[in-house]
């Protein structure tokens, strides 16, 4: 890991404790990770959005340093759990209104709290974005090897064999980040600190049980059966990867159906880790984007 003195924090939220990074001082700006990531996957661009902002990065529940319910998935890592984590760590924090930077499993709890909450929510800035819109063609035949993952975190064994040893935890992550980022060797030199999270005890399971939780809803939204939704008026900012091969960058044509308020671009030469892939646009677009609200 860096040399960086980053600000280590927790919270008791919800009967849990979640871990975060805080940085800089200003408008409050909270940064949510994916998979397969932690706080650290926006290691380099929160230095210089902490000039501007006061800058949060949590890990989500059962993700790095934050707590790992010990109960099914169902019951304790759903789409309803991380937004009640979301709402009471604001509160906890004091913070009426934020900003929200966020990419893959936590943009869908961005636009899920911001339909929900939208009085805590001044903006909206989303790296490559699961949304309903995607529907069935997410499972097209096409797709189809590459979305092989979301069945596999299910399994009950899964957890046991990836962490069997640090070679198979690097092995796992080192081909799912190269394969996704479309550039072999974008993350080598995070690799081992990306393999030493994996490690922890829980952080796999942990990270698995996001896809056993939200599976129904996933299936809800191939089927088109998905309830319908009402379309966020948040100020919101889209920035995709263009080389995106599963969450594919043509699946953004219907965000305008979700989001009144919307700025879109494509972004060339990035796959599914625009902040990480190209740190100096992305914190250029979220400065930007907030800047102008």
């Amino acid at each position: 890991m860096d040399k960086t003195d980053w600000q280590h924090e927790f919270a008791d939220v919800t009967g849990i404790s979640l871990h975060y990074v805080r940085q800089g001082h200003g408008r409050p700006l909270v940064l949510l990770h994916g998979w397969p990531e932690f706080w650290y996957t926006w290691h380099k661009i929160i230095p210089g959005l902490s000039t501007a902002f006061d800058v949060i990065a949590p890990d989500l529940r059962g993700f790095g340093q934050s707590e790992k319910p010990d109960a099914p998935a169902d019951k304790a890592y759903t789409l309803d759990c991380h937004l009640t984590d979301f709402l009471c760590l604001l509160d906890a924090l004091g913070l009426e209104k934020v900003g929200i930077v966020s990419h893959d499993i936590g943009a869908t709890i961005a636009h899920s709290f911001a339909r929900q909450f939208p009085d805590r929510v001044d903006g909206l800035c989303f790296f490559n974005i699961p949304y309903a819109g995607i529907g069935a063609r997410q499972i097209a035949p096409e797709n189809f090897n590459e979305i092989w993952y979301q069945g596999f975190h299910q399994q009950k064994w899964a957890a046991e064999l990836i962490g069997s040893s640090r070679e198979t935890v690097r092995i796992y992550l080192k081909n799912l980040l190269a394969h996704w980022a479309q550039d072999p060797n974008v993350f080598d030199d995070d690799l081992e600190v990306w393999v030493d999270n994996f490690l922890q005890p829980g952080n796999l399971q942990g990270g698995f049980n996001w896809y056993a939780a939200f599976h129904p809803l996933r299936l809800a939204m191939m089927k088109g059966e998905a309830p319908p939704v009402p379309s966020i008026d948040t100020p919101t900012c889209v920035r995709w990867g263009a080389d995106e091969p599963f969450l594919k960058v043509e699946y953004a044509d219907k965000l305008d159906e979700y989001f009144s308020n919307l700025d879109f671009k494509p972004v060339p030469n990035a796959g599914h880790f625009v902040h990480y892939q190209r740190p100096s646009y992305s914190e250029q677009e979220i400065k930007h984007f907030f800047g102008s609200l």
